[in-house]
């Protein structure tokens, strides 16, 4: 991989801007060793489809099973470690006056490593929700079933993510967009930008005159129209990024 150059004018962009916004994708988490969706499909889970999975369809024929994968996939996600890219962006929020981190990742790498002001569009797997009432919960009686029931009204709890056929949380969609309409930079890092409605957020930032900044080693559909590329991991660009806006 060549040198990653961090031109003068972004950085001029980032120690200037009021607002920025950050979103992030599975590139990121990757380079944390948290596979990807479908690369989670290994061992006994192997002979599954992921999207068969993750459906409410699924949860109803066999809530048990679910659960298991996804308890599966807990454990995969709490023994990976933030990267130095989870890090840097934790730094970039204290630098700046309004910042806002919008991720697809449901892993909470990003919390580990310091980030505070998210929104995350997925959810996060290490939260569970109420299946019949949709509310969080956080504690509940362990009596050896699975899933656990819930303590309000005895339905199934499931994890608080956004499975295939659900909307994704309005309240952090619509803030997302929001920060999108408002901000003065917008970086999209470690994301495939095919995933919509958040592959817009980049696009409609750029509309309304913001400067745009793509960190991923591939090119993606956002690549041509970005004001910078830098091509390469998020865990190698954004320390060199954050060094290079905190000591110009």
């Amino acid at each position: 991989m060549s040198e990653i150059v961090i031109p003068h004018d972004l950085i001029d962009a980032l120690r200037g801007a009021k607002s920025v916004v950050v979103l992030t994708g599975a590139g990121v988490s990757a380079e944390s060793g948290v596979p990807t969706f479908r690369d989670a499909q290994t061992g006994l889970w192997a002979k599954f489809d992921p999207q068969e999975l993750a459906t409410r369809e699924a949860f109803e024929r066999n809530p048990k099973m679910v659960w298991e994968w996804y308890a599966y996939r807990r454990e995969l996600t709490a023994r990976a470690e933030p990267n130095a890219g989870h890090y840097a962006l934790a730094e970039l929020e204290g630098r700046a006056s309004n910042f806002t981190l919008v991720t697809q990742n449901i892993d909470g790498l990003h919390q580990r490593a310091g980030s505070r002001n998210m929104l995350e569009l997925h959810g996060n797997i290490h939260r569970n929700k109420c299946f019949q009432e949709d509310v969080r919960i956080s504690r509940w009686i362990d009596s050896g079933e699975e899933p656990p029931r819930c303590p309000r009204c005895n339905s199934y709890l499931r994890p608080d993510v956004v499975w295939f056929g659900e909307m994704l949380p309005p309240v952090e969609l619509d803030e997302a967009f929001r920060a999108a309409v408002e901000c003065d930079v917008f970086l999209s890092i470690g994301t495939s930008g095919v995933v919509e409605p958040a592959a817009s957020l980049p696009f409609i930032a750029l509309q309304k005159g913001a400067i745009v900044i793509e960190v991923n080693p591939d090119a993606t559909p956002l690549s041509n129209a970005a004001t910078f590329r830098l091509a390469g991991p998020s865990g190698l660009v954004m320390p060199k990024l954050v060094e290079a806006v905190r000591h110009k």
